[in-house]
């Protein structure tokens, strides 16, 4: 069986600010059916970073996420815009700002799409080992962090019983568990 791609007929942005764009594209499926109303949500590109310290502590952060309405433990993380820098400085400016950690040893782990239905935007994945404080934490307005640690071992008992939820953070912790 071959699998042939959409073809894009149009493209209209029906709502656009610096933090998501609204398209509505009209497509024509390889069946040849037209769909003159897929809507596709353009976030910017995000920078994720699974930091663990010298003695094996991985530094998550709790904080509100207004979408899912309820405080979530996940990895530090945070958008770029892949045309002012690349993902690796952002994954290592959002590791300080949120957590106020840095590291020298970055390793990639991936990139991933996280809906890629009606986003089309990328999350690109990180390990920082031997991370250490650095700086203060210097959150932006939206803001209000815990710093967790949580023991390397501890990772996929939290995992599977639910108490970390946010898919990226999962699949790098996954991706990190198996590097190291």
């Amino acid at each position: 069986m071959t699998l042939n791609p959409w073809q894009r007929k149009s493209s209209q942005v029906v709502f656009a600010n610096p933090w998501l764009t609204v398209h509505q594209d009209t497509v024509a499926l390889p069946n040849g059916t037209v769909i003159d109303d897929y809507f596709l949500v353009s976030l910017p590109d995000v920078a994720l970073v699974m930091p663990v310290t010298p003695d094996q502590q991985v530094i998550l952060v709790r904080q509100y996420r207004h979408g899912a309405d309820r405080l979530l433990l996940e990895l530090p993380a945070g958008t770029f815009d892949p045309h002012q820098e690349t993902a690796a400085i952002a994954a290592r400016r959002e590791l300080i700002e949120e957590t106020g950690y840095g590291a020298n040893t970055w390793e990639p782990l991936g990139v991933i799409y996280d809906n890629p239905v009606k986003c089309p935007y990328q999350t690109h994945l990180f390990l920082a080992r031997d991370v250490v404080p650095v700086a203060a934490p210097s959150w932006d307005v939206t803001e209000e962090i815990e710093i967790v640690k949580r023991p390397l071992a501890e990772i996929n008992g939290a995992i599977a019983q639910g108490e970390i939820l946010v898919s990226g953070s999962i699949v790098a912790l996954h991706l990190g568990l198996q590097k190291l």
